[in-house]
């Protein structure tokens, strides 16, 4: 995507007033709503009595006419602070409220943790996610049990909360945790990663069938999509930051390692017969080609921008709204619903990756698909519109319908595509004896999960602001064309405060027509229209 670029002065600027475009007391009732239907049964850090406040001196505001992109926005910040754990050691932040079985440490899982860090980042004050990372990084018991991008994440946080000093503290835990994923799930330098399915935080997938030679198993070894394009990504992240350092020998050791697992992933795991990247066996042979499923998995390498601009990568993105294929009316499925591995149960394992949409891969689709249509130019007919579509339906299931008819927000883990049932909280419920089991995590394990992103990829993605290692604003919107305003405030970008706004006649904010950008006060830009905008101080 192109962009409109300046070089600006800062001081040459028209000085505004600091204060807010929005203000917090016009979106406080949400969260009095929030807190009113909630039956809180888990309390952290934050308790509902205590949210408001946090939330108020915390997050970044969004004005946006879609009402469900809104609420949901809101929602999901009210959800996200109750996961915050207070430690000896600092904060952690938690994926279920009650304590589970699988957990580590302060029942911290690092399966989810990536987008903990990338939702976080977004918080005025930056202890949280800080002492997250250093726990992963230096105290977790369970930093590889299940796949994470831990570089990519951190360095995410680290453009917006730059700190050379942080960043140089944690580069060699890092390195070190890269070269152990690629002891513990590396069989040779020159082959690909390969993980377990269930370890990829995707038990019992339809490709993991595939791999067990039909049979239903919980958990099949495999060169995935998945945990190829986390390490690329780390790689490039570990390179990045090394060289900002001026480490330029670690930088040239892993941009190889990237360019490595470039050259594996487009050569063994795309599948020219399907056009989508899909999986090998994890004892896989040179004559050995990747299976024949698509699964909504094949579109994670985009999350990093791993695969090259050709024409023929492509045409994956055309099953992202096909309806023979991953689209459904509540929610992406994870594997395509014209194979005969599709299903959707109430029987068996609670949690299965072989039909139900997860917001977990819901998340990581949008990402990778606003990167497609931000970073590509052979990105076929697919538009903005398509991004926008999947968000909205993305926001419209956090939902829930009790018997009585009413219904309140919600996240939970999995979701039936056709009807927008939370599965595992109906198979959860009636689990033991009829009721919750202790085994499964107890009552409403599910509830306010905390296993997926969603206001990132609406300042990040939709808004598109892109934070930069060198401080320039860059803007990248993916919001639809007959919007008539919108706004993103109060988004705390390394010690100064970031305004972007859209009003085409001026009647809304009452600041004047147009696109503006605001930082500390001054107005950097002033367009015509909604545009992607680079400004260099």
């Amino acid at each position: 995507m192109l962009y409109l670029t300046f070089w600006l002065l800062f001081s040459c600027n028209e000085q505004r007033s600091s204060v807010s475009v929005l203000q917090f007391d016009d979106y406080v009732h949400y969260f009095k709503k929030f807190n009113e239907d909630d039956d809180e049964l888990y309390r952290q850090h934050i308790p509902n009595d205590s949210a408001i406040a946090f939330l108020k001196a915390n997050i970044p505001l969004v004005d946006v006419p879609d009402t469900t992109i809104q609420k949901t926005y809101y929602f999901r910040w009210w959800t996200f602070r109750k996961h915050l754990k207070k430690t000896p050691n600092g904060f952690v932040i938690t994926e279920f409220l009650p304590k589970v079985s699988w957990s580590g440490k302060y029942n911290t899982i690092n399966c989810p943790a990536a987008y903990h860090i990338y939702e976080g980042r977004w918080l005025k004050n930056d202890v949280y996610i800080r002492d997250y990372i250093d726990y992963w990084l230096t105290e977790a018991d369970n930093t590889r049990k299940y796949s994470f991008w831990a570089a990519d994440a951190m360095f995410g946080f680290a453009k917006v909360h730059k700190d050379t000093v942080y960043l140089k503290k944690h580069l060699d835990h890092l390195i070190s945790n890269y070269q152990e994923w690629e002891r513990e799930r590396r069989d040779a330098p020159d082959r690909l990663f390969w993980q377990n399915d269930n370890m990829d935080g995707m038990e019992l997938s339809a490709g993991g069938r595939i791999i067990n030679d039909g049979e239903e198993k919980f958990s099949a070894l495999a060169a995935r999509p998945t945990i190829n394009s986390y390490m690329y990504g780390d790689a490039k992240a570990i390179a990045t930051m090394a060289s900002r350092l001026g480490r330029d020998s670690v930088a040239n050791i892993f941009d190889e390692k990237a360019a490595q697992l470039k050259y594996l992933v487009e050569h063994r795991l795309w599948n020219d017969s399907l056009n989508f990247f899909s999986q090998l066996p994890r004892e896989y042979t040179e004559n050995d080609r990747p299976i024949d499923i698509r699964e909504l998995i094949g579109y994670t390498p985009w999350y990093f921008n791993l695969p090259s601009d050709d024409p023929k990568y492509s045409l994956a993105w055309y099953k992202v709204l096909d309806t023979a294929a991953f689209y459904a009316p509540y929610g992406l499925t994870t594997v395509e619903r014209s194979h005969p591995y599709f299903k959707i149960s109430y029987e068996g394992h609670e949690c299965q990756w072989n039909g139900p949409s997860w917001p977990f891969a819901t998340t990581q689709t949008l990402k990778s698909l606003s990167n497609f249509l931000n970073n590509y130019k052979n990105n076929g007919s697919l538009a903005k519109d398509a991004y926008y579509k999947l968000l909205n339906q993305y926001a419209a299931a956090h939902v829930i319908t009790w018997e009585n008819g009413e219904s309140q927000m919600w996240i939970d883990e999995n979701l039936n595509p056709f009807t927008g049932d939370w599965i595992s909280r109906t198979r959860l419920k009636d689990w033991g004896n009829g009721n919750w089991s202790d085994q499964k995590g107890g009552q409403e394990r599910g509830k306010d999960y905390n296993h997926s992103g969603f206001c990132d990829l609406v300042i990040n993605d939709l808004i598109g602001f892109k934070p930069q290692w060198d401080g320039s604003i860059a803007l990248q919107p993916l919001v639809p064309d007959d919007w008539n305003w919108f706004c993103l405030d109060r988004i705390q970008y390394q010690g100064k405060v970031l305004t972007v706004l859209w009003d085409r006649d001026g009647s809304k904010y009452n600041m004047g027509k147009g696109y503006q950008i605001i930082y500390n006060g001054k107005t950097l830009y002033h367009g015509d229209e909604v545009a992607p905008v680079k400004i260099y101080e």
